[in-house]
């Protein structure tokens, strides 16, 4: 199962689809820590708007894409995290895994606190 990535500007934004294994999900982790290198990307937005579940697997996934974007010098936004899914999370304890991940509720304000941050100066060049 591919994951859509798209180029904006200086982002990229990949949409998590609701099939995905978790192999795919380490193929993803793999192609997005290469291509914001490749791109010079100074952040990336995950959009997981589509998932209808967020396992621990996915969860741990998600944070160390995260971890290793950051360590390529670029931030990432998780956004669409659904209600049913925010509570299910918290429930299971599984929040505290995105601990010191940035999250926002659409695409909008996840381009705003990447340009926010941007215009702070805290993007590479």
């Amino acid at each position: 199962m591919s994951t859509p990535i798209l180029k904006q500007g200086h982002y990229l934004i990949a949409s998590l689809q609701p099939e995905q294994s978790d192999t795919d999900l380490l193929q993803l982790q793999d192609i997005l820590v290469e291509q914001v290198g490749r791109f010079r990307s100074r952040g990336l937005i995950l959009d997981v708007t589509l998932l209808d579940v967020m396992d621990s697997f996915a969860t741990r996934t998600l944070r160390n894409i995260a971890q290793a974007v950051s360590l390529r010098g670029a931030e990432t936004v998780i956004v669409g995290i659904r209600p049913e899914i925010a509570f299910a999370m918290v429930q299971l304890g599984l929040d505290a895994r995105l601990s010191g991940v940035r999250t926002a509720l659409d695409l909008e304000e996840a381009l705003a606190i990447l340009n926010r941050r941007c215009q702070e100066g805290m993007c590479r060049d």
